[in-house]
């Protein structure tokens, strides 16, 4: 049996609303949207296979850690209903929330990983290197000396794979699951942070 989501005059299938073989939107089902905080305060990794650290869970956007980061703190930010590319992406409520979440995400890594630069990458299609067809964007953390951030117990650190490398060139590793427990954490409190002080700063009109 097909169930259906009703929003306003359209009917949507959840099968076409949550594709089963798409990773992010096991993600983003598994997930919901709270109506509280879209910046949860403690979610279940284990809630997908293999786990997903997440970060942020809005009502259009989801962020968690790549599973495999080209440097420690490497986070995909992606729509929460299913677009391949970026030019699927309707104008309205969803274009606007990653307006919204992309500074706010680049801020919150800055600040709790202590970096001066980072790339933010959209790529689309294959010959692009997109390997998840779900559209999405990486936020990756540049460090002066290497993949990691600089050990406090050694500050002359030296790791061989530098991490200004060109996008699609560096080297991958898998997620140490650990480390992302104490690194989502850190990110989701960085990020309420810089939420609160925008609603703070905000002037309404």
């Amino acid at each position: 049996m097909t169930l259906h989501l009703q929003k306003g005059t359209a009917t949507m299938s959840l099968e076409s609303h949550y594709p089963s073989d798409c990773p992010f939107c096991r993600i983003s089902e598994a997930y919901p949207a709270s109506s509280g905080s879209p910046i949860p305060s403690a979610p279940d990794p284990t809630l997908v296979d293999p786990n997903a650290f997440v970060i942020l869970s809005s009502d259009h956007i989801l962020a968690f850690l790549d599973i495999l980061p080209m440097t420690t703190g490497h986070v995909l930010l992606t729509t929460r209903v299913h677009h391949e590319k970026l030019s699927e992406v309707p104008i309205g409520p969803t274009a606007q929330a990653l307006g919204y979440w992309m500074p706010l995400m680049s801020r919150a890594l800055a600040k709790t990983l202590d970096i001066e630069d980072w790339n933010v990458v959209q790529n689309n299609g294959a010959r692009a290197s997109q390997v998840v067809p779900h559209v999405h964007f990486h936020f990756i953390p540049r460090y002066p000396d290497g993949r990691k951030p600089p050990s406090k117990k050694s500050k002359g650190d030296n790791f061989e794979v530098k991490s200004w490398k060109m996008f699609g060139r560096g080297q991958r590793e898998e997620l140490d699951e650990e480390e992302a427990v104490a690194l989502a954490q850190n990110i989701r409190e960085a990020l309420k942070r810089e939420v609160e002080a925008l609603q703070k700063d905000t002037v309404k009109l």
